[in-house]
């Protein structure tokens, strides 16, 4: 359908929003897209922003979705530095931060999610820093040289991404993490000791269990990290990484669905026909969970651009996928297939100590999630058990000289 007298407006830039408007026109939409975003470049990867590019700077990696030039050759009006302000649905309009009003028959809601703070006295201070946009990756690079000490607050895949990329640069790295251990939210027991250790070797140094009350500065810039057990960690800067909120509120205020993002189908379709809401910003079903769940990956993204674009030209959905993401630390690769959801065992595949294994996660004998670490087919064959909902031989699942395809056939 090429719905060529309609208006697609699609509100954030990111991953999500700029692959909905490139697959409109792939898809053989017709009609105008406008896409807007707050940020004043062009859309952009934001994993590199934690890795390669931290580590090697903006001219060895380069982050650009498409060449700018893309956007005018495929009709895609791009508006960079302007924010959507208010949701009018009646009206089927957005007010713009300049003042102007958009109508629109067709939106897609794209605002992504951003950085949780630290509601700590000091947390004001230069130096202390979050990172989730390009500017944030500029400022965070520049603080991290050789002789520095960067204090990384949140044990989760970005601090511990971080951590690397700094020691790859020089720098001191100390992470404090509130639970007893890395990646508590995210990962397994294995995994979480294997990241400790391989760290630690590698020269970071960890506070667990550590609540932070505040930061310490001198002369307007942060000094020290002050935990709640009256101790002070000394720092030069300090990455605050304990997770990501949804930027739901225009969508809330418009009387939309929200509980821990935008509400949305199959379709990534909400209540309204006329509104659809993808990537980090939405709530969305995993019929193979059986649930409803906010996921915040480039897999995600494109799938539920695809969703949406899909529905908005009448064009059968894509089929459904098994949720996947990835870590890079060092010279290591976690591929992650699936969730942890409703597991009652756990099976290692492989050898922790030769940096070189899988770790199943099992309700009964059917594979809800496989972290694999430089294993691709670990992962690869993970996620088609994990797909296909079949029950597995755990005896051969846990055999390494078994083949996979074997089991996944």
């Amino acid at each position: 359908m090429s719905r060529s007298g309609a208006h697609v407006l699609i509100l954030g830039a990111g991953h999500a929003g700029a692959t909905a408007a490139a697959l409109l026109r792939q898809y053989g939409f017709e009609g105008v897209v406008t896409l807007v975003g707050e940020e004043l470049i062009a859309p952009y990867h934001r994993p590199p922003l934690s890795k390669a590019w931290l580590r090697n700077g903006p001219g060895a990696t380069s982050l650009t979705l498409k060449p700018v030039e893309f956007y005018a050759g495929h009709g895609i009006d791009i508006r960079l530095g302007v924010r959507a302000e208010k949701l009018t649905r009646q009206n089927k309009a957005v007010r713009l931060s300049t003042g102007e009003v958009l109508t629109y028959d067709f939106l897609v809601i794209a605002t992504g999610a951003r950085p949780i703070k630290l509601p700590v006295p000091g947390s004001d201070l230069a130096g202390v820093l979050e990172l989730r946009t390009a500017d944030d990756g500029e400022r965070l690079r520049a603080a991290i040289r050789s002789g520095q000490r960067l204090a990384v607050i949140g044990g989760g895949y970005i601090g511990l991404e971080v951590a690397a990329s700094a020691r790859a640069l020089g720098a001191e790295v100390v992470v404090i993490e509130r639970e007893t251990r890395l990646l508590a939210r995210v990962a397994g027991l294995d995994l979480s000791a294997f990241f400790l250790d391989y760290h630690r070797e590698r020269g970071v140094s960890f506070e667990l269990g550590a609540a932070v009350s505040g930061f310490e500065g001198q002369d307007g810039r942060v000094s020290g990290v002050k935990l709640d057990d009256g101790r002070t960690i000394a720092c030069t800067a300090a990455l605050i990484g304990i997770g990501a909120a949804p930027n739901d509120e225009i969508a809330r205020d418009a009387g939309l669905d929200t509980a821990r993002g935008v509400v949305v189908d199959l379709e990534a379709r909400t209540a309204d026909p006329a509104i659809f809401a993808i990537g980090d910003v939405a709530l969305r079903p995993m019929p193979i969970y059986d649930r409803m769940f906010r996921m915040e990956s480039v897999p995600n993204a494109l799938e539920q651009a695809k969703q949406a674009a899909s529905a908005i030209v009448g064009r059968a959905p894509p089929p459904g996928e098994t949720p996947w993401q990835w870590s890079d630390q060092y010279d290591l690769k976690l591929q992650i297939a699936g969730y942890a959801f409703d597991v009652d065992r756990v099976l290692l595949r492989g050898e922790p100590a030769n940096a070189r294994f899988a770790v199943f996660h099992l309700r009964g004998e059917q594979v809800q999630c496989v972290e694999a670490l430089n294993s691709p087919q670990d992962f690869i064959f993970g996620k088609q058990l994990i797909a296909s909902r079949k029950s597995v031989d755990l005896g051969k699942l846990g055999d390494p000289a078994i083949a996979l395809k074997e089991i996944a056939a």
